[in-house]
């Protein structure tokens, strides 16, 4: 168990499709796993923000997710699927540039289908800002942040100077 340094945007390992985790690895996972927990922690503790992290933030090139908003999740190998065509747009963060916020649109509502630790396949649908949460952290497993999915060229802002867009 250990915190583990988060990569930085810039990091060319942050554009890696990850590859998918076997049933074989189960002792790696719940190293990894202990450490995307340690490292979350160490974040929010930091930070006073953060829900989730997922493998390659942390330089493993895998497709295991770690989330824990009330309770601790993890979801490895996940499957999106989106519900319908209903989006949001809103600002985005990352703990891989924690200064920037970006608008980003999103799907409202999405289903993810995932095996356990104990590989047991599962099957959660979200909505809101869960929905949200699900889909930015997919994006990582497959090399893709936030700030590719910006809006248009003007929807960026340091957390510094959101007083600007307070009402957006």
């Amino acid at each position: 168990m250990a915190v583990r340094k988060i990569l930085l945007l810039g990091n060319p390992f942050l554009y890696t499709v990850c590859k998918k985790v076997e049933k074989d690895e189960s002792d790696m996972v719940m190293s990894v796993v202990r450490d995307l927990h340690d490292t979350l922690m160490d974040f929010k503790k930091i930070h006073k923000a953060g829900r989730a992290i997922a493998a390659p933030q942390i330089g493993v090139d895998k497709r295991l997710l770690y989330m824990h908003v009330g309770e601790p999740l993890v979801l490895i190998n996940p499957v999106l699927e989106f519900k319908d065509t209903a989006t949001m747009v809103l600002w985005d963060d990352c703990m891989s540039f924690p200064d920037l916020l970006v608008k980003v649109k999103r799907y409202c509502h999405c289903k993810v289908t995932f095996f356990d630790p104990e590989w047991k396949k599962q099957h959660v649908e979200y909505s809101g800002d869960m929905s949200e949460l699900i889909q930015h952290e997919y994006d990582h497993l497959n090399g893709i942040l936030a700030v590719s999915r910006a809006v248009d060229g003007k929807s960026f802002c340091l957390r510094s100077e959101t007083h600007f867009w307070s009402n957006q």
